[in-house]
């Protein structure tokens, strides 16, 4: 079926026999940025998506999935970007869905509006200053089933709460909080996620395949196969702030980043820490082949305005030829691209980094190349907050040309977090933040 959304009160359908859901929307037009250039970096392109109820998205993939949206339009689909082969059209996946915080009792409890709502892989196309949504997968079990976004385990991950905080809701063992995304050779998609942080591999159809996480994590009770194939220091990542970034290099290895550094030993030291890691994935051998120390640039580099370190993430990695990549460094306010190079020297896989025993972490190293760490050398290509037009909360980015990207923001489904997020009648008080793509001119190749 395909639902084709003219506004919040209509919804049309059509049946496409034998051919993948086609998804279309009339969009709401975006005017093309008029960008100050920095370091000759400029955007030269803006395209918005329109609006979209989230429950017509969601039930025209998984029929019944959601009952009751509550004023929600589809967004998150900013977690990442992959080019899908033509000019002008791109994969993308949307987070876990709309999710926020509201203090109860001085605790901040974790909601979930829209709890019914399955992740998906959406294939988006930029035609003038739209983005139309042209195809949507989602993410099902073995038996077809939604995976949904809730939380997996008690034990590791916030306890999920209806939108106003105030009903809890299950976990759920199949849940995962898709970030980054790549499309493999044979058709199959390879998505990152958060809770485990784990590593998925999905059919074309949607269909998880395996999913990869810590030694130890002891995920029971999926309706997929799990494998326990990445190193058990993993299990010490941020809550939120597993696995964002993912690459494919020519080869076919997969890089994944961690988003923030590990909280090892204790949350203190994850907070206060520069270095976050990526490690390298074979999906011939199933297994992880390396990884790296990564070492983030004082928080006040990346965004003048922020002090805190702890809102350092990695929210993206590229790659663009060989073992090279690109990393996004940022906050919610800026960004910056670094270009670091993968050396087989550099691999710390294996080593005393990976023993959770060892005193000091490599969280807790001030200087970790002093210490002997073979930390990745890096090179500024460019500050994206110093570009003109671009906005807040880059999550995606993608190469167009040797010298353009594709840059996506994650608008969070137009969520806010605190108690005013609805209204009286539990309806989104929207933020007014859009899905946008903005494409940069760079002042060199890549």
């Amino acid at each position: 079926m395909s639902p084709h959304a003219t506004s919040r009160r209509r919804v049309h359908r059509s049946v496409a026999t034998g051919l993948p859901l086609a998804l279309a929307a009339a969009l709401v037009a975006a005017g093309t940025a008029t960008a100050a250039p920095s370091g000759d970096a400029r955007v030269i392109r803006t395209a918005t998506l329109g609006e979209i109820p989230l429950g017509a998205f969601s039930n025209a993939l998984l029929p019944g999935s959601v009952d009751d949206d509550h004023g929600v339009d589809l967004g998150g689909i900013g977690s990442d970007i992959y080019p899908a082969g033509r000019k002008g059209e791109y994969w993308t996946v949307t987070d876990r869905g709309p999710n926020g915080q509201i203090k109860v009792d001085g605790k901040k409890r974790r909601t979930f509006p829209v709890p019914g709502f399955d992740p998906a892989i959406v294939k988006i196309r930029v035609s003038g200053d739209e983005i139309e949504v042209i195809d949507a997968i989602p993410i099902t079990t073995s038996s077809g089933k939604a995976v949904t976004g809730l939380p997996d385990q008690k034990s590791r991950d916030e306890a999920p709460y209806t939108y106003d905080a105030t009903t809890p809701l299950s976990f759920n063992p199949n849940g995962l909080d898709t970030e980054g995304i790549v499309r493999a050779g044979d058709g199959t998609f390879w998505l990152v996620d958060e809770y485990g942080p784990s590593l998925v591999h999905v059919s074309a159809r949607g269909q998880v395949l395996t999913r990869y996480v810590p030694k130890g994590l002891n995920l029971t009770g999926t309706d997929y196969p799990v494998v326990e194939a990445l190193p058990s220091v993993l299990l010490h990542r941020k809550i939120n702030r597993g696995f964002e970034g993912l690459a494919q290099l020519p080869c076919g290895d997969l890089v994944m980043a961690l988003q923030s550094p590990l909280s090892l030993p204790d949350t203190a030291a994850g907070e206060a820490s520069r270095t976050t890691r990526l490690l390298r994935f074979s999906p011939r051998k199933q297994a992880v082949t390396a990884e790296y120390a990564y070492r983030f640039d004082p928080v006040n580099v990346v965004d003048p305005s922020e002090d805190d370190t702890s809102e350092l993430k990695i929210s993206s990695v590229v790659a663009v030829g060989g073992d090279r990549l690109l990393v996004e460094e940022r906050t919610d306010k800026a960004a910056r691209l670094q270009l670091v190079r993968l050396g087989q020297k550099a691999d710390i896989l294996g080593g005393p980094w990976d023993d959770d025993t060892t005193s000091p972490s490599l969280e807790q190293l001030d200087d970790p190349a002093a210490a002997g760490v073979p930390v990745l050398s890096k090179r500024l290509v460019v500050d994206l907050g110093k570009v003109g037009g671009v906005p807040g909360k880059i999550e995606g980015i993608a190469r167009v040309d040797h010298d353009t990207l594709a840059l996506i923001n994650d608008n969070d489904f137009g969520m806010t977090d605190g108690a005013g997020a609805f209204d009286a009648q539990g309806r989104l008080v929207d933020s007014g933040i859009k899905t946008t793509l903005t494409y940069v001119r760079l002042p060199e190749g890549l």
